[in-house]
């Protein structure tokens, strides 16, 4: 018996309207008005993190200037122009990916295709990602075509890195910036998404798979997937601490109590028992930089819970343990183990080295590099 294919989370709910878009609305909306009032650009610049929906909002956008009944600026789904644009290899919505196809030779090409008119659309939408890849003479070609495009022409560039953008190529588009989504935000996609799937999972296991995300959607969903196929549709806060490798919030705070009260017995007996319980000690020097910025956070921000998103009960003992301590201490304490993350990668002993950070934190000596 052949066995079922299994469709990652991410693509399995990748949105196919601009409502569906998450965390987008300030770019979602402006695109769907454009649409409504007929005023739209020739070419586009999308810039932003990994994913967090840029080349998912190219391709309803490209349904969407097409879409026969268009109400609403989103793509009805329905007309056999919008069924015809969701096929992969449909020959109205081009999708380049210019990390292979970053010769000036690929636009030339490209330049040449552009002169043919769409076929049972209105558009023909190309859709560059990761236009940063391209060669300075690619580069060139391409503005050409961009300044004198086709009217039945539309380009969608995308870019994580539009630094490297010429400033020729950025001028001939209406660019739109893409946010990382917050906690909160991806906390809610991956609820929605768990109750369509019948997956349990607490709320705690949850705000931790949306932490690791780090304000993308696709990174989140594939975190989830992940966990998903360790804990069998049942996620606990504990198994998503185990396949991730971070670190309890009371481990951390235990800790941080021990440098505080300057108890370098207590902090070399404590960093024994997690090497010993087979924690990685790299892991928990990164988790233990965050936790200073977090109660650096709870130290001097006024409405630290819209920063944080930890739990209540998780929160006021932050805030309890950021009181018995100065600003400088914790500033100190962070940028100690934030400054020896690469040398966390490479030492022979990670626990010497965390032994020695830890020392560092409580004498207020700067740990010597070699």
């Amino acid at each position: 018996m052949a066995m079922s294919s299994h469709l990652a989370l991410y693509r399995k709910y990748r949105p196919q309207t601009f409502e569906e878009v998450v965390g987008q609305e300030h770019i979602t909306k402006t695109l769907a008005n454009q649409i409504l009032s007929g005023k739209i650009s020739h070419a586009y610049l999308f810039t932003g993190s990994r994913g967090v929906g840029k080349t998912s909002v190219a391709k309803i956008f490209a349904r969407a200037v097409n879409c026969e009944n268009n109400t609403t600026g989103s793509p009805c789904g329905e007309c056999e122009v919008c069924k015809k644009l969701k096929q992969a290899n449909d020959v109205n919505v081009v999708e380049i990916d210019a990390a292979s196809n970053n010769r000036v030779d690929d636009i030339r090409e490209l330049r040449e295709k552009v002169k043919f008119a769409p076929i049972g659309a209105k558009y023909k939408v190309y859709i560059i990602d990761e236009v940063h890849m391209l060669s300075d003479s690619a580069f060139n070609a391409l503005l050409k075509t961009l300044e004198e495009p086709p009217e039945y022409i539309i380009f969608i560039l995308a870019t994580t890195e539009v630094h490297k953008l010429p400033a020729t190529i950025i001028s001939r588009c209406s660019r739109f910036d893409f946010r990382l989504l917050s906690i909160d935000s991806l906390s809610k996609v991956l609820e929605g998404i768990f109750k369509q799937e019948g997956i349990e999972a607490e709320m705690d296991a949850i705000k931790l798979i949306a932490a690791a995300g780090e304000g993308s959607v696709r990174d989140t969903l594939s975190i989830a997937d992940s966990i998903n196929a360790y804990s069998g549709g049942h996620i606990t806060k504990e198994a998503v601490m185990k396949v991730l490798g971070t670190t309890d919030h009371e481990l951390l705070l235990e800790f941080f109590d021990k440098i505080i009260d300057k108890d370098l017995g207590g902090v070399l007996t404590l960093i024994n028992n997690i090497d010993a319980s087979g924690k990685n000690l790299s892991v928990f020097a990164k988790d233990a930089a965050k936790h200073a910025r977090d109660l650096l956070v709870c130290k001097t921000c006024l409405r630290p819970s819209e920063i944080l998103n930890l739990p209540d009960d998780v929160l006021k003992k932050y805030v309890a343990q950021a009181e018995r301590v100065d600003d400088k201490r914790l500033i100190s304490y962070m940028q100690t183990f934030a400054s020896s993350e690469a040398e966390l990668r490479y030492t022979l002993s990670t626990r010497l080295l965390l032994e020695s950070l830890a020392i560092a934190c409580i004498t207020g000596e700067e740990v010597k590099k070699n």
